[in-house]
């Protein structure tokens, strides 16, 4: 469900798909803002709050991932971006996310997705908005690069702390492999088996001194958090 309020600025030069689009997410409750180029999209963003952008890679004017990467550094770096475009190479997955996308869809693409998409990254949008994230009795400041389980300390890596607060970011569901490599390590992701060892010294910090494990590897998929009730 969407909150009241919630608000989307579709950055989107078709104006066919921009109608499809806006008036399907208005319809699922969001207060949508519409731009159909990269330079109206930038001004839109300095000047409005929002809690996503569905941003298109193809416009007229300035490429998506200029327009990306403008946004993130003139604007709350936190402010969730979707990108949608017909490039689904993992090259330009890799350059999206290498200027600060959260998400990725290719066309073409089911709205409801794009729907489903939004509210988890809304709801990401907030949990970053506070700076601590919060899942059962884990807690991890963004901030200040601290991370608490039971009220206890836990000193990880900087790298086992980016890996953490994606799994979090995304619970209940789980993270690829994959999309770790792509958002942690972009371009220069290693080519050994490293997220397999990360995940080792996380489990370590997180799981070993407590008695109940919070990381689940589901297989086919990636990682988790779970929380037992």
């Amino acid at each position: 469900m969407v909150d009241h309020n919630s608000s989307v600025l579709v950055v989107e030069d078709n104006q066919d798909i921009a109608i499809q689009l806006c008036d399907f997410l208005e319809n699922k409750g969001f207060v949508v803002d519409y731009a159909a180029t990269g330079d109206h999209a930038i001004r839109l963003a300095l000047e409005h709050h929002y809690d996503v952008i569905i941003l298109d890679l193809m416009l007229p004017d300035i490429d998506g991932t200029q327009v990306c990467e403008k946004i993130k550094k003139s604007c709350d770096t936190a402010l969730p971006i979707l990108m949608l475009t017909a490039r689904d190479s993992i090259e330009h997955k890799v350059e999206g996310f290498g200027v600060g996308a959260d998400d990725y869809l290719t066309k073409p693409y089911i709205l409801e997705e794009v729907y489903l998409r939004c509210i988890a990254l809304t709801r990401r949008h907030r949990l970053h908005k506070s700076k601590v994230m919060e899942v059962g009795d884990l807690k991890i400041d963004v901030r200040a690069n601290e991370v608490e389980r039971q009220g206890q300390a836990i000193s990880l890596s900087a790298k086992d702390f980016q890996i953490l607060s994606l799994l979090a970011e995304a619970y209940p569901n789980a993270v690829s492999k994959r999309h770790i490599l792509e958002k942690i390590w972009g371009t220069d992701a290693p080519e050994t088996d490293t997220v397999r060892s990360h995940m080792y010294t996380l489990r370590n910090a997180l799981d070993k001194p407590f008695d109940t494990a919070m990381i689940k590897t589901v297989h086919g998929i990636g990682f988790r958090l779970v929380v037992e009730d």
